[in-house]
């Protein structure tokens, strides 16, 4: 098996990976995240088994061997999201939402269970489930954390940066009183800079006053 044939396996592996990505809306795949994480660690340690080895006499079995453990590293690694994210899904409200992104979790919280009107002070329901995403993170500790803030387009620019950088920063404040390593937090605040909705409506605008908490796996 040549640098060639290798390339043809790993390029059939991530076209496979595109065949199984959502064509519902609905975030659901073909495949769970730990077989996705398996394929795609095959075809990219068969590439680099193949390309980093020096003898090409052997490039084929390096190949080989590259893609059962960079399958065996994936799959564990999507294995663990998976679980992570049903963990997170059933210990929190259902205006929480869990999304396992392949790569990393997006925990988005609306603004209506977080804050009242123009302020950061989370409230008494929203701090239930900052703790229980604490909990989450203790038990799943080989991640880094970014706790990001949200606006709509009402008022201006400045004011909608400095409330989003306040409230990303009380959000992890909490998830610091509920356990989580310091170092492991960042608090950033986008303003209205990255909508999800259109700002145009009232449903658009409620939409994009949220808390996004990203969980990032370390290894």
């Amino acid at each position: 098996m040549n640098l060639r044939v290798t390339t043809i396996l790993a390029s059939a592996g991530l076209v496979a990976l595109g065949a199984c990505a959502p064509t519902d809306g609905t975030g659901t795949t073909g495949m769970s995240r730990t077989q996705q994480g398996a394929l795609a660690g095959a075809a990219v340690g068969a590439v680099l088994a193949g390309t980093r080895d020096s003898d090409s006499n052997n490039q084929g079995r390096d190949a080989a061997r590259g893609a059962i453990l960079g399958a065996a590293a994936g799959a564990i690694a999507g294995n663990i999201l998976d679980r992570q994210a049903q963990a997170l899904q059933q210990s929190v409200s259902s205006n929480v939402q869990v999304v396992n992104r392949g790569d990393h979790l997006q925990v988005i919280l609306p603004e209506g269970i977080l804050f009242a009107t123009d302020s950061a002070a989370v409230t008494g329901q929203a701090q239930n489930d900052l703790y229980a995403v604490a909990r989450n993170l203790n038990q799943y500790p080989n991640s880094r954390v970014q706790v990001v803030g949200h606006t709509d387009n009402t008022g201006s620019a400045a004011h909608n940066m400095d409330l989003s950088q306040r409230r990303a920063q009380s959000v992890a404040s909490i998830l610091t009183a509920a356990g989580v390593a310091p170092a492991r937090l960042t608090a950033t605040g986008q303003g209205f800079n990255q909508p999800v909705a259109s700002n145009n409506t009232a449903a658009g605008r409620a939409q994009n006053r949220r808390v996004e908490i990203l969980i990032w796996p370390t290894r």
